[in-house]
């Protein structure tokens, strides 16, 4: 599969093929993780109540008393089990910053929440000494052996691995490893972007427009008929399916999968496209979460703003390319030919744009998308670095 890059590395993910016993054994790992979990959130939530601080040192001496008196833990390696302390505690401290910042409800980061059995997905994590590769085969500590399929090879030793199940019962081990740039030749050339729902971006070159391609909408019928079967068949309270329910819900996250697939393949290839073509972009730092909350909510969330955006940033920052990610405010209002705001803001059904100063007409989308190269001071427009008004453009970390 490809690799996902964060900042300063990479990760390659990759299936795994685990035998009835390897399974056995993930499981049961998890199951002591999943506990660990739990009682962390049980003694975050006594703390809060008590007044007291419940810091990761705290958890950590939990976590050695624990095994020191319950066999059932000892059983299985330190290494996941540490980690998934790391884990709440980053997740409590994201939680708990959000609530001193005063963000508001809808963004903040909620506290970390019980996981329950049949909801909760394995994931298990190992440092670099709790796993090691040996002929072709991950051996993670505790003695588990599984077998990896490489589709392609590992660029350098990882410094750490993420075991986990989809909801396709799929297993994945997800390799971190040091990033590395694969510069492209230059080009001399530069393109502004802007997102939009009709078409998912509009660029200032026409052979680079991104159609909406409508995954979702073309896997919709399929999907309401597993849904209804889903339906037809949900349990009682505190009952298990049935496998009529099972075999529905596993070709409803099937089908998911599928869509989320072609979204993340149509957005990579557009973008390795892009970065191929230009030197320096000027992409809209467009926040599409405000659409879930709208009459459009179905449709953007098809079109899949924020992925395509992450993945053209990351091909970008592969390949060495420079990205300006300029703030929207205004962008559909202000003229790339002269500058010039109009006074009020254009309804969604007006598409060609009319400058009222200088009388330029153009598409509204491409009018925008070079209002975005305008801010950057990458059009002539903006050589000089005259920006029309709004917010300065801020480099892609």
């Amino acid at each position: 599969m490809a690799p996902v890059e964060d900042a300063g590395c990479a990760r390659y993910t990759y299936r795994l093929r685990v035998s009835s016993a390897a399974r056995t054994a993930l499981l049961a790992e998890w199951g002591r993780c999943r506990w660990i979990w739990n009682e962390c959130v049980a003694r975050s939530q006594k703390a809060h109540a008590d007044g007291e601080k419940c810091g990761p040192a705290r958890l950590d001496s939990m976590l050695t008393e624990a095994r020191a008196r319950t066999q059932w833990l000892r059983a299985g390696s330190s290494v996941p089990q540490q980690q998934i302390i790391r884990d709440f505690g980053r997740s409590r401290a994201k939680a708990v910053k959000d609530v001193k910042a005063r963000l508001p409800v809808h963004r903040r980061a909620g506290m970390p929440k019980w996981k329950k059995k049949r909801e909760a997905l394995p994931t298990l994590n190992y440092t670099r000494r709790g796993f090691r590769l040996k002929d072709g085969h991950l051996c993670l500590a505790g003695g588990i052996a599984l077998m990896v399929v490489w589709s392609r090879e590992l660029p350098a030793d990882a410094s750490s691995v993420r075991v986990y199940q989809d909801s396709l019962g799929h297993w994945y081990a997800s390799f971190v490893v040091p990033a590395s740039a694969e510069p492209l030749p230059r080009t001399g050339r530069v393109i502004g972007v802007d997102w939009g729902v009709k078409e998912t971006a509009t660029t200032t070159s026409d052979t680079h427009d991104l159609p909406h391609a409508e995954h979702g909408k073309n896997a919709a019928a399929k999907l309401a008929h597993y849904q209804r079967m889903m339906a037809r068949r949900k349990p009682r309270k505190g009952q298990p399916g049935s496998k009529g329910y099972r075999e529905a819900k596993r070709q409803t996250a099937k089908l998911h999968k599928k869509v989320a697939r072609q979204r993340q393949d149509t957005a990579r290839k557009w973008a390795k496209a892009v970065a191929r073509d230009h030197d320096v972009m000027a992409v809209e730092d467009f926040r599409p979460k405000f659409l879930s909350r709208s009459t459009m909510a179905r449709k953007a969330a098809d079109v899949a703003i924020g992925a395509t955006k992450a993945a053209l940033v990351e091909m970008a920052r592969k390949h060495g390319r420079a990205v300006h990610l300029i703030h929207p405010a205004h962008t559909t209002m202000d003229c790339a030919h002269c500058g010039a705001r109009a006074k009020h803001a254009l309804p969604l059904g007006e598409r060609i744009y009319t400058c009222t100063a200088c009388g330029v007409s153009s598409p509204r989308d491409k009018n925008s998308a070079r209002v975005m190269l305008v801010r950057a001071g990458l059009s002539p427009a903006g050589a000089e670095g005259v920006r029309p008004g709004g917010a300065q453009p801020r480099r892609a970390a």
